[in-house]
């Protein structure tokens, strides 16, 4: 009987497409076994940084259009958002869980170090839109050589980042801890600007009066009220951190010297400030520029005060001057540039590795 054939030898399988685009997006080829670098982690994981869709979404609602369509898009970019947040958080579990297994590496210096757990909540500080440059959180990222999982949203309040909706989802992270396993080391939390700015600033800026200076047009009585209602967000989340979640490490952030110019975004964003002081009466940029100075020096004040017992495990990073006072400094009235965004992605990372000095690349 005569023998079978020799069976041709197997091929090798080819190269999934998605892996090759998302090697070829990152510029890299991940290492077969050993540390691997974010971008070499991401490769791995085929995971696709998109931006988020939120202003691009507005932006695209001509200022035509009726109140009911601008609604209607608005509710369309709520949905988007609960799914761009369940987006990121597959990929910061993937991209971890690839990092925890093998170990991290920092691009620069190949030195390996055990990931740090990052999660961040806040406003659009670090939620900028990509499409606009980016907040601190994605420049962040690739200074620290891990996935931070961002929670933040354009627009959101203390108030309702600590009200029952969005309380209950933070208590629900803390204590499930990172879906790669484990606690989180740090939460960076970035909020207060919103809940300070905008139509309700009418409310504590007193009417132009050219016999007082301009900085006293600020009613302190009523901004204390305000910053009371800030500031009782904060202790909440140092308390809900302590029950839920001791081991994080909170990190706080005021926000530099924003200039009331009455630039916007998108149409649909802004302005946040001058439309205040028109309304009041006030003559120029500078007098104007003396209340948002006096408002952010005291939100600045408020938070060390928060941050001054090392017993609740919070930092703050002070970053108002790191601006130069110009408008070339800032993309609108409340968000830099990309080369702005930069410098506290900078300062962020000075201070998360004096910190965690062997865990940050």
């Amino acid at each position: 009987m005569a023998k079978n054939p020799k069976a041709p030898p197997k091929k090798k399988a080819a190269r999934s497409p998605v892996t090759e685009t998302a090697n070829a997006r990152a510029g890299v080829v991940p290492p077969k076994r050993g540390p691997v670098t974010l971008d070499e982690a991401r490769a791995l994981a085929q995971a696709k940084q998109q931006p988020a869709r939120t202003a691009a979404r507005l932006a695209g609602v001509a200022p035509s259009v009726s109140p009911e369509k601008i609604g209607r898009a608005r509710e369309r970019v709520e949905t988007e958002r609960d799914a761009e947040i369940a987006r990121r958080e597959t990929e910061y579990k993937a991209v971890m869980s690839i990092m925890k297994r093998r170990g991290a590496r920092a691009a620069a210096t190949a030195q390996a170090f055990a990931p740090l757990q990052i999660c961040a909540e806040g406003d659009s500080w670090f939620d900028y839109p990509a499409f606009l440059s980016g907040g601190i959180v994605p420049r962040l990222e690739r200074r620290v050589g891990v996935p931070i999982l961002n929670l933040a949203k354009a627009g959101d309040e203390v108030r309702y980042m600590l009200g029952v909706k969005e309380r209950t989802e933070l208590i629900d992270r803390l204590r499930r801890g990172s879906p790669a396993g484990g606690p989180w080391d740090v939460l960076l939390f970035s909020g207060g600007g919103n809940d300070v700015v905008d139509n309700p600033m009418a409310l504590w800026v007193k009417d132009w009066n050219p016999a007082i200076p301009p900085a006293a047009h600020l009613n302190q009585a009523r901004f204390d009220n305000v910053l009371a209602l800030v500031r009782a967000g904060y202790d909440d989340l140092i308390d809900i951190r302590d029950k839920f979640s001791p081991t994080t490490h909170l990190v706080f952030h005021d926000y530099d010297f924003a200039i009331p110019d009455g630039r916007n975004v998108c149409v649909f964003f802004g302005p946040w400030l001058k439309p205040t002081f028109d309304l009041k009466g006030f003559p120029t940029l500078a007098a104007r520029q003396a209340v948002v100075d006096a408002m952010l020096k005291g939100f600045a004040a408020m938070l060390a005060q928060i941050t001054n017992d090392p017993a609740r495990k919070a930092t703050f990073i002070n970053g108002q001057g790191t601006l130069p006072r110009k408008t070339s400094s800032w993309h609108n009235e409340l968000h830099p540039t990309e080369p702005g965004f930069d410098q506290f992605a900078d300062i962020f990372h000075t201070r998360l590795k004096a910190l965690f000095p062997n865990r940050v690349a």
